[in-house]
């Protein structure tokens, strides 16, 4: 074997030494809690629970879902805001408190941007119109019609912005005036739509699956321009008489602001080695939710410009700030 020179030893010296040490993954000192901006029994409370239970093996630490709900996720969002940026307190948002709070609300406690940490985008929610089982109205056109004929005396429930701004664009975009039916949450919104002291309601697939399975609610039609997984025989509301109509609703993973970068790649890391498993895809998909994953940076980029996008949508709807 040839011996190596001194200054070959010393070239490959200068190059170990300035190459970067692995990071060392970041564990948490004690249980973590996941703030959830609505109440038990909704799809981002499913969600939540989904990625705690995966998140806890990794991290050797309890991971607690904590329901925060009220004020359309800003009593969360504030608290998240509030915490200390040391990860031991993250918030599964949704388009709600990030992005469509700021043209529903006139005064918000925290910037949805400046005050949060971006770490992980989680995946888009199925939405659909539905009624109650025991409705006259069996078509979007039904609904419609009735709406024209009897101005303000048809209900549409809310349990999120989702609900709110798709409820308001649809009347808006069909001509037609209901009433608005807002909620704390969205279980209680889907209990009284079920008994029918609501018309009807734009809810996620992922707190009313089990509901449209047993025959309590009835799916008129789904807000995006792609057909559901779950129901592919309902046509969107863009094909029944809302031509363009397209509200997507969506969750993700945020922080406090000034958390460690190397922090955040951590946890985004350990996010994504488990929700990109395809067992964990099926399991969403099966209660009504498409799961992905990204970077912080292309989720932090994301809510900015869903900021805007939910503004114009509520200002198309004729939705003021309360």
């Amino acid at each position: 074997m040839a011996m190596l020179s001194r200054r070959a030893l010393l070239g490959a010296g200068a190059v170990l030494a300035a190459s970067p040490a692995r990071a060392q993954p970041w564990r948490p000192a004690r249980s973590v809690t996941i703030l959830v901006p609505f109440a038990a029994g909704s799809g981002t409370d499913a969600i939540s629970r989904i990625l705690a239970g995966l998140l806890e093996p990794i991290w050797g630490q309890p991971v607690v879902v904590e329901n925060r709900a009220g004020a359309n996720g800003a009593l969360a969002a504030g608290a998240t805001a509030r915490s200390a940026p040391d990860g031991q307190t993250l918030m599964m948002t949704t388009n709600t408190p990030s992005a469509a709070n700021p043209a529903l609300m006139k005064k918000l406690d925290y910037d949805p941007v400046a005050d949060f940490t971006a770490i992980c985008r989680t995946g888009n929610y199925n939405f659909w119109l539905v009624v109650p089982e025991s409705s006259p109205f069996r078509s979007v056109a039904d609904l419609l019609a009735a709406a024209k004929a009897k101005p303000g005396q048809l209900t549409y429930a809310s349990g999120n912005s989702t609900g709110i701004v798709a409820g308001g664009a649809m009347a808006a975009q069909a001509g037609v005036e209901m009433t608005h039916v807002p909620y704390r949450s969205t279980p209680p919104a889907i209990t009284d739509v079920m008994a029918g002291r609501v018309s009807c309601m734009i809810v996620d697939a992922s707190s009313s699956l089990g509901n449209v399975k047993g025959g309590q609610l009835r799916v008129l039609g789904v807000t995006t321009q792609q057909r559901s997984k779950l129901l592919p025989d309902i046509p969107p509301l863009a094909e029944l008489g809302l031509p363009g109509f397209d509200v997507a609703a969506w969750a993700g993973l945020i922080g406090p602001a000034r958390m460690p970068p190397g922090m955040v790649a951590s946890i985004n890391a350990d996010v994504r080695s488990v929700w990109d498993r395809p067992e964990t895809v099926k399991r969403l998909g099966d209660i009504g939710f498409d799961g992905f994953s990204s970077t912080p940076e292309e989720f932090g980029s994301f809510i900015k410009d869903e900021i805007v996008k939910w503004g114009r949508m509520a200002r198309t709807a004729g939705i003021e700030p309360e």
